[in-house]
Order: C-alpha cells, then sequence, then structure tokens
C-alpha cells in the first residue's frame, strides 16, 4: 500500500477559496505518495485573489488552480479518490456523487474567508487563518501512518482532525 499514490479530493460549494487553500497546501506540504485535488458542487469559475495571495505569502505555488466541479471527480477516467474531504460546512450537508473506490469520507469545516469584509489586510487576515488552520489539519493528515491502520481506524482519525484547531 506504501508504494502508490493516495488521492485526496477537497470539496466546497464554490472551490474558489477554501478547497483550493486545501489543495495547494497539501500538494505543497506532502512528504510521500499524496496528491491533493479540490472541487465544488456548484463551482464559482474562479479562483478568489485573496487566496492565491494567501498561497503567496505562505510560499506554495497556486499557478495552476482553477475552479472545477465535482463532476470532473466522478467520470470513468478520474483520478481512483481515497479521501475526500468537504471544508466548508454547505458542501458537507449536499449530496455527493457517489466516488468510484468507496473512498474515506470526512468533514474539516473552516469559516469561509471570501465573505470576509473590511480593508484588504483585514480580508486577507482571515484567509491566513484558515489556511493556518488547514495547514495544521493537512500536517496531522500527513503525520498518520496511513500503510499502518486499519481501515475503520483511519476513518476514525482523518474525522477527528476535523474537529482539532492550532
Amino acid at each position: 500500500m506504501s508504494d502508490r499514490t493516495f488521492n485526496i479530493l477537497f470539496i466546497c460549494t464554490g472551490n474558489s477559496a477554501r478547497s483550493i487553500l486545501a489543495e495547494a497546501l497539501l500538494n505543497h506540504m506532502a512528504r510521500g505518495p499524496f496528491k491533493a485535488y479540490s472541487a465544488g458542487s456548484h463551482p464559482a469559475g474562479v479562483v478568489n485573489p485573496y487566496a492565491l495571495k494567501t498561497l503567496e505569502k505562505f510560499g506554495v505555488d497556486a499557478s495552476a488552480a482553477r475552479s472545477k466541479s465535482w463532476n470532473e471527480f466522478a467520470k470513468p477516467d478520474a483520478p481512483a479518490l481515497d479521501f475526500v474531504i468537504t471544508v466548508c460546512d454547505q458542501a458537507a450537508g449536499e449530496v455527493c456523487p457517489v466516488w468510484p473506490g468507496q473512498p474515506i469520507l470526512a468533514h474539516w469545516g473552516a469559516p469561509d474567508p471570501a465573505k470576509a469584509t473590511g480593508t484588504d489586510e483585514e480580508i486577507m487576515s482571515q484567509f491566513a487563518k484558515v489556511a493556518a488552520l488547514l495547514r495544521h489539519r493537512i500536517d496531522l493528515f500527513l503525520s498518520l501512518p496511513i500503510s499502518k491502520l486499519e481501515r475503520l481506524a483511519l476513518d476514525q482519525a482523518v474525522k477527528h482532525i476535523g474537529q482539532t484547531a492550532p
């Protein structure tokens, strides 16, 4: 199991901020065979510019980031998913496509920084807080001995990460 790549899909409704942050952060932080993707149930079609600025401040390349539908990952030629993680409360309650391969499903809810108002500095602060929360959870995820855990234990561990805060 340790010789293969583990695919993680982060889902949010608009796929413009939180899921984009999570995808880019995990791909940047991965210390092993992990590949992150992101998608939305109702994609905005554009990545929030504050998300891109935040990733840049975190030293993360997000040049390939794009807002896309989760339907791309329900197609027969899509990457086989090992984990599907919702990062916003609205997407957590939506009826998701049937993911081939029975991936582990978890919810790592985070406040929506795209709803932040105020000065550029105040909005950037909200994006930085959400990015720090996601980075913390991703760090916990990457520390799991995935290839050594039974599925039930792994399922519980990944779900528990969604209840943690830095």
